[in-house]
């Protein structure tokens, strides 16, 4: 398992996670297995956003006796009323809501409190300017939560956190088809309506990620597999089918992400999820899929896939253009993103123009003429 810092918390975690919202469909015991099974395979972070007593029983009896090495996201604002999840910021049910997923975890702490579910105006509105935020801070200031999250599907909700200065990271939705769609308050109505063709990422989403990784919010992923539906061409909507694997490197390949969290049902997925790994770039190639999707538009873009490799100048490709993306939509080169360009040793004034990686990217990216902007733009 290969471990990735979660932005300025400063968090080790693993890179494939474990999203715990099928827990409540299995019984305690095989539950409690699952969550013990995806630890011995170096799993160290899992999401608790569910308030019902059975999944919050089974993380705290899954994670007991090895607490310190897992990393909890548990959520603010998630509650159980009358048998039934609700989501709200009323202090009378968010209160003892937080508190009894700490006492079922037999835990004084939450290493990630995560400001639950933010995607409409309205709701930020109202939890930045009452006591719910008042409240979070607390936790904070007390050390219960050691660091503060909020989870979104919304990207200018995302980017709006990403400006206060105290979220230090986000749980965001995250795969091939979310990207290509614009922002919504409702995840629901996302796909209803679009006109069969995807014509590449979405600024705003492109934005969030510059952002995040400029600003070090960490993110972890959730939504990976679009609920399985990337799986079957006939749920796509690119009308053509994903692997667990490359769905994973997609998330994985996004500016500012650390981890995505998968949810299971068997050992068997665990061991799917976990194979990312040790899979060969034929198996990660989520960019073959796109390219030849018929319901897709992706000409041009560069979506750092790594099929321009090898570069005879050994110029990490990929990465370079992930950094002249963050760089170019600031007015000055950050200087953060500056030091991760530099630090790459062989950058794109190392370019030869011989060409060879324009013929394998499947986006028809001018990559030649791409190098010699990023090295005008970095200054070497």
């Amino acid at each position: 398992m290969k471990y990735r810092q979660l932005g300025k918390t400063g968090l080790q975690v693993s890179e494939i996670g474990f999203g715990g919202e099928w827990l409540e469909r299995h019984d305690e015991e095989e539950a409690v297995e699952l969550i013990r099974y995806a630890g011995t395979k170096g799993i160290n972070i899992i999401d608790c956003w569910m308030p019902d007593p059975k999944s919050r029983d089974c993380i705290g009896k899954g994670i007991a006796g090895n607490r310190g090495r897992w990393f909890v996201q548990g959520h603010v604002g998630s509650t159980y009323q009358n048998g039934q999840y609700m989501r709200t910021r009323d202090m009378k049910h968010v209160v003892p809501a937080f508190e009894d997923i700490l006492k079922r975890m037999d835990t004084d702490y939450m290493d990630l409190g995560m400001i639950h579910y933010v995607d409409s105006q309205e709701d930020w509105d109202v939890c930045m300017n009452t006591e719910f935020i008042q409240y979070v801070h607390k936790l904070h200031d007390e050390g219960t939560i050691r660091h503060i999250g909020l989870s979104t599907h919304n990207p200018k909700i995302a980017l709006q956190a990403v400006e206060t200065g105290f979220v230090e990271m986000l749980l965001f939705s995250i795969n091939p088809a979310f990207d290509m769609r614009p922002a919504t308050e409702n995840l629901d109505d996302m796909f209803e309506g679009y006109d069969a063709a995807f014509s590449g990422i979405d600024p705003e989403r492109a934005r969030l990620y510059q952002q995040c990784e400029e600003k070090n919010i960490g993110m972890t992923v959730m939504k990976g597999y679009f609920g399985g539906r990337l799986f079957d061409e006939k749920t796509s909507p690119f009308g053509t089918a994903f692997t667990p694997v490359q769905c994973i490197h997609y998330a994985l390949t996004r500016p500012g992400v650390s981890s995505i969290l998968v949810g299971y049902d068997t050992k068997e997925q665990i061991d799917q999820a976990v194979a990312y790994e040790t899979a060969s770039d034929d198996e990660k190639d989520y960019a073959s899929i796109l390219a030849s999707a018929p319901m897709h538009s992706y000409s041009g873009q560069c979506t750092y896939c790594g099929h321009c490799k090898p570069c005879p100048a050994e110029i990490d490709i990929a990465m370079v253009n992930k950094f002249y993306d963050l760089a170019v939509q600031q007015e000055k080169v950050p200087e953060s993103v500056k030091a991760h360009y530099e630090a790459l040793g062989i950058t794109a004034s190392s370019c030869i123009e011989c060409r060879s990686c324009e013929s394998r990217c499947p986006f028809g990216v001018e990559i030649a003429e791409r190098m010699k902007k990023t090295a005008e733009l970095f200054g070497k």
